[in-house]
């Protein structure tokens, strides 16, 4: 795994960091978009990771795209009208459906600033925990452009369409506190408690069988886009085999018998 996102793994969890402070953790590289989809594979094919946290090195969360490059033009920034949507189809927005595809739950540990992409990736995690220093801005209209790598579909999931707009059309930041009472995170913490606390979340979650955990995310998904008739189908489908699991026989047992579960994954 490259050295710009860092993975590890404790247990059952891993832990991806954004490491590029100098660019306060820009993600609009082919480094960093290659680095986000090896990681989002690697973890759908292991087993033994039921839980991500996502977070950022030093000050900011993430800043999005790089504002140098676009100036200069340089990098997914330039060519041709025809080169650079070409560009952002096979670069950055790799990025979101990677991240939508990621079969395991997704928490953001937002440590500093998430702006314009910054803030569209924070809200393709499936549970955000802000420390108090950290600020979101949907920030695209400020410098002129659009939300390029589908801000325009996860920001409204996470905050209504109200809100949404509000925050695309006027390109403000909002800070923790505001991104709380939003609806927008579920936690605010201060800054030297926010990996305890994205951790403490993820254990909550980790102690679950993950065989259930990746169906049920993947129901949470599907309930996003599908009508209740369709949804009703894959969950029939998904709970017969959920049923025949070795770790719902544990479950069902240890709680009978009031005992901590052991499950195996099966």
């Amino acid at each position: 795994m490259s050295d710009i996102l860092l993975y590890k793994q404790k247990g059952a969890v891993v832990t991806l960091t954004i490491n590029q402070d100098e660019t306060r953790n820009a993600i609009s590289s082919d480094e960093m978009i290659d680095a986000f989809d090896s990681a989002a594979k690697r973890i759908n094919r292991d087993d033994s990771v039921s839980v991500v946290i996502l977070t950022g090195a030093g000050k900011a969360f993430s800043s999005g795209g790089n504002v140098k490059d676009m100036k200069d033009k340089a990098g997914m920034f330039g060519g041709s009208p025809v080169e650079l949507r070409e560009g952002y189809r096979r670069g950055i927005q790799r990025i979101p459906l990677a991240m939508n595809n990621l079969e395991v739950p997704l928490i953001a540990a937002v440590n500093g600033p998430a702006i314009g992409a910054g803030c569209d990736l924070a809200m393709m995690c499936d549970i955000r925990i802000a420390s108090t220093k950290a600020k979101f801005a949907e920030s695209f209209a400020k410098i002129g452009i659009i939300p390029g790598d589908g801000g325009a579909w996860f920001l409204p999931r996470a905050i209504g369409m109200s809100r949404a707009c509000e925050m695309a059309f006027t390109g403000e930041a909002v800070d923790a506190s505001t991104a709380l009472s939003w609806g927008m995170v579920s936690q605010v913490v201060e800054p030297e408690d926010l990996m305890a606390a994205a951790e403490t979340m993820a254990s909550r979650i980790a102690v679950n069988p993950p065989r259930a955990l990746r169906m049920t995310k993947k129901l949470l998904k599907e309930g996003q886009r599908v009508s209740l008739e369709t949804l009703l189908e894959l969950s029939a489908s998904m709970q017969a085999l959920a049923h025949h699991t070795s770790d719902h026989t544990e479950a069902v047992s240890a709680m009978l018998e009031k005992r901590a579960p052991e499950f195996k994954g099966m």
